[in-house]
Protein backbone atom coordinates (compact mmCIF):
# COMPACT_ATOMS: atom_id res chain seq x y z
CA UNK A 1 0.00 0.00 0.00
CA UNK A 2 1.51 3.28 -1.06
CA UNK A 3 1.45 6.48 0.94
CA UNK A 4 -1.07 8.08 -1.43
CA UNK A 5 -3.57 5.26 -0.99
CA UNK A 6 -3.11 5.30 2.79
CA UNK A 7 -3.51 9.10 2.92
CA UNK A 8 -6.71 8.86 0.88
CA UNK A 9 -8.23 6.34 3.32
CA UNK A 10 -7.21 8.42 6.33
CA UNK A 11 -8.77 11.55 4.83
CA UNK A 12 -11.98 9.71 4.03
CA UNK A 13 -12.08 8.17 7.49
CA UNK A 14 -11.64 11.56 9.12
CA UNK A 15 -14.34 13.08 6.96
CA UNK A 16 -16.78 10.28 7.78
CA UNK A 17 -15.94 10.43 11.51
CA UNK A 18 -16.36 14.19 11.87
CA UNK A 19 -19.49 14.27 9.70
CA UNK A 20 -21.00 11.55 11.88
CA UNK A 21 -19.97 13.40 15.03
CA UNK A 22 -21.57 16.60 13.72
CA UNK A 23 -24.82 14.83 12.82
CA UNK A 24 -25.00 13.12 16.23
CA UNK A 25 -24.36 16.44 17.98
CA UNK A 26 -27.22 18.10 16.08
CA UNK A 27 -29.54 15.18 16.86
CA UNK A 28 -28.62 15.41 20.56
CA UNK A 29 -29.24 19.15 20.63
CA UNK A 30 -32.63 18.87 18.93
CA UNK A 31 -33.88 15.73 20.73
CA UNK A 32 -37.20 16.56 22.45
CA UNK A 33 -36.14 14.93 25.74
CA UNK A 34 -33.29 17.47 26.11
CA UNK A 35 -35.46 20.55 25.55
CA UNK A 36 -36.09 21.28 29.24
CA UNK A 37 -32.39 20.98 30.06
CA UNK A 38 -31.37 23.40 27.31
CA UNK A 39 -34.19 25.84 28.12
CA UNK A 40 -33.00 25.96 31.74
CA UNK A 41 -29.38 26.41 30.65
CA UNK A 42 -30.41 29.26 28.35
CA UNK A 43 -32.00 31.10 31.29
CA UNK A 44 -29.05 30.73 33.70
CA UNK A 45 -27.29 33.98 32.69
CA UNK A 46 -30.53 35.90 33.25
CA UNK A 47 -31.22 34.67 36.78
CA UNK A 48 -30.79 37.32 39.44
CA UNK A 49 -29.52 35.11 42.26
CA UNK A 50 -25.80 35.73 42.18
CA UNK A 51 -25.42 38.63 44.61
CA UNK A 52 -22.02 38.75 46.29
CA UNK A 53 -21.98 37.98 49.98
CA UNK A 54 -20.79 40.87 52.13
Amino acid sequence: MSYDVFAHFVKMGGTVFFTGFFVLTIIYALWPKNKARFERAAQLPLLDDDHPEV
